[in-house]
């Protein structure tokens, strides 16, 4: 999943989590306010184990937040060091000055296939022609047209350019005629380099992982385990009906505080 759509859905999805929660105080305050007589006899039902809850849902929100930002963060460095257009002339510069190195053909047609998928760059560009046209494509040209499309968009994953990148490296560390001057376009300048992004690519990946695992702990308290805000909300408004009667304006008061179950 790209960043883009990632904070997309966690923009959207965390405002729902959050209203819960907000609602969930409403209710603390609501059955707070109806005072002696709401007594339950449930742990979870009274006020210090509804309070406790609160507590525990608005933690577990806090630390997908941050998670979520140490993740951003964590893409963020890993995007500098593939940044367009920046790394694609990068590539191409390596490319030419192997080209201009004592070196074989056929391991400049090989660099050429590596860095085009480094770059996203098809073998043969579409011309202008060929968009323009209005020419209906039979249905085996236009499945071919779009597995090329996507197996040049899974050669832009970071996991694709990261082991590419290394494949590259890995062709010009074999390549005896390949000595430039330039300090940043030597075997072991690029190394560095490499060893950098496979860091922060691996940073992303845990970062990650510590974001699912927090969801999951929020969700497991805002909805899934028994004693859940979800859950506790419908126990507390089950027992508000039974003491002051469905019909009652103490019941209708809680009962009109929504909750949506949104894992």
């Amino acid at each position: 999943m790209t960043k883009i759509n990632e904070v997309s859905k966690h923009t959207g999805i965390e405002g729902g989590h959050a209203k819960n929660v907000a609602n969930f105080e409403k209710l603390i305050s609501v059955c707070t306010g109806y005072g002696a007589p709401y007594n339950p006899s449930k742990t979870s039902l009274k006020l210090p184990g509804l309070n406790t809850l609160l507590t525990s849902a608005l933690t577990s929100m806090a630390n997908v937040k941050d998670k979520f930002n140490a993740w951003s963060a964590a893409v963020d460095a890993r995007e500098i060091l593939f940044a367009p257009p920046s790394f694609s002339k990068f590539i191409t510069r390596i490319l030419n000055a192997l080209e201009s190195s004592e070196v074989t053909e056929q391991k400049v047609a090989d660099a050429k296939t590596i860095t085009r998928k480094l770059t996203g760059k098809r073998a043969t560009p579409k011309t202008k022609k060929t968009l323009d046209s209005s020419t209906t494509v039979p249905a085996t040209e236009t499945s071919l047209v779009a597995e090329h499309d996507e197996i040049s968009s899974s050669q832009m994953s970071y996991d694709n350019r990261l082991d590419n990148f290394a494949k590259l490296i890995n062709l010009l560390a074999t390549e005896t005629g390949y000595a430039p001057n330039e300090a940043d376009l030597k075997v072991t300048a690029l190394n560095t380099i490499l060893a950098s992004i496979k860091t922060k690519n691996t940073a992303v990946i845990n970062a990650k992982t510590s974001l699912d695992n927090a969801r999951i702990n929020r969700n497991k308290i805002l909805y899934f385990v028994p004693t859940s805000i979800y859950n506790t909300q419908l126990d507390a408004k089950k027992y508000v009906k039974s003491l002051f009667g469905a019909t009652s304006p103490e019941y209708k008061l809680i009962s009109k505080i929504k909750f949506i179950k949104l894992a």
